[in-house]
């Protein structure tokens, strides 16, 4: 089976490393798979197996992801655009898969809304017609707008087969986030959550406080609040893990305000392991962030990011602190105060016990894929 997947990160890299991961669990399974990535090249995409197919790429900024912009800053024009099409439909046009996958779009990237159209109707001319799924997080961002979202469905019911939903409805379904029961719920196939990380090594707990925030700079005012709490617990370790989508001045403020109790760091590979040790985690609540917690389980206090009315990490967060996973702090009423007392109260809880959530959805997605191609013949 030949799989196509087309997927733009504009921020962080998380929508990237569920797309890399399926990629490589194809691979595993004796699928060929392409990647065409369309956002900033990163170290995720590491030899897995698959092609890889690097778009011109574009990102966004936290506070407008509608603007497109190349690596320099700058807005892009129809040209870069049509650059991007060119390549992807030639992609598409030369693997001619079986089974086409489209990251997020059409329930986001509605930016990109052009250019995923254009390749989706390209694959329902192709004979025979590959099989053409949607591939989504365990939760959306609902457009304000009911017409958009009656677009999007749409859309669905016109040129999709499947909607895969890289959750468990045991710790929260599509429909607590988007109108699922609208005329799509029959597409939908839960996969589980997306694990594209080792289980942590085992060992004894450090005592530290760690705290990470992604990849991206969307994580600044958490940093900062963390280096003011510090001061506040003088008597614990604090371990900052600094994403590189933060600037290397930005990187150098944070590392002359750091207080003694302080290490403050890029990001490391060994997080998880990191995070299975330490005595507790601070952090937002993107989902991968989510699946380590389900893996390492430390305790946890989450800044959800909400900028932009973004709803997605508050919901996850929420979530998660219903299961006993983990404490809230919203991001409107983060400061270094109130850090440090969610801190303070979450060291004298016992940690999370394990809950039964799966985090098997890259093998599980490549499955499901194949059954439904399969099904097709």
């Amino acid at each position: 089976m030949r799989v196509l997947i087309a997927v733009t990160h504009l921020l962080g890299a998380g929508h990237l490393t569920r797309a890399a991961a399926i990629a490589r669990a194809l691979t595993e399974h004796g699928h060929e798979a392409t990647l065409v990535s369309g956002g900033r090249p990163t170290a995720i995409l590491r030899d897995g197996g698959y092609r890889l197919v690097q778009l011109p790429p574009v990102q966004g900024r936290v506070d407008d992801l509608s603007t497109l912009r190349d690596p320099d800053g700058r807005e892009v024009g129809p040209g870069y655009l049509g650059r991007r099409r060119a390549l992807l439909l030639g992609t598409l046009a030369e693997r001619r898969p079986d089974v086409l996958v489209t990251e997020l779009f059409p329930f986001g990237r509605r930016s990109l809304g052009e250019e995923f159209t254009a390749l989706v109707e390209a694959a329902h001319r192709l004979r025979p017609r590959p099989l053409v799924a949607s591939s989504v997080r365990d939760i959306l961002v609902a457009p304000e707008k009911p017409e958009k979202v009656r677009r999007a469905h749409r859309i669905l019911a016109d040129l999709y087969d499947a909607v895969l939903v890289h959750g468990d409805p045991a710790l929260v379904s599509l429909e607590a986030s988007w109108p699922a029961a609208d005329g799509i719920g029959a597409l939908i196939r839960y996969t589980g959550y997306i694990d594209a990380e080792a289980e942590p090594e085992p060992g004894p707990e450090l005592g530290e406080i760690l705290v990470s925030g992604g990849s991206s700079d969307a994580a600044m005012p958490l940093y900062e609040a963390a280096l003011g709490a510090a001061s506040r617990v003088p008597g614990r370790s604090w371990r900052l893990l600094v994403g590189r989508g933060v600037s290397e001045a930005a990187f150098a403020r944070l590392l002359a305000a750091a207080p003694g109790n302080v290490t403050l760091e890029r990001a490391r590979p060994d997080f998880r392991d990191l995070m299975a040790r330490c005595g507790l985690f601070v952090g937002q609540a993107g989902y991968n962030t989510a699946v380590d917690l389900l893996a390492a389980r430390p305790r946890a206090v989450l800044v959800p990011f909400e900028a932009g009315h973004e709803t997605e990490q508050r919901l996850r967060a929420e979530k998660l602190a219903e299961r006993g996973l983990a404490a809230v702090v919203p991001e409107a009423e983060l400061s270094a105060e109130r850090l440090a007392t969610s801190v303070a109260a979450a060291l004298r809880r016992p940690r999370p016990e394990p809950v039964a959530i799966s985090r098997d959805g890259a093998r599980r997605t490549a499955e499901i894929l194949a059954e439904l191609a399969g099904s097709r013949r």
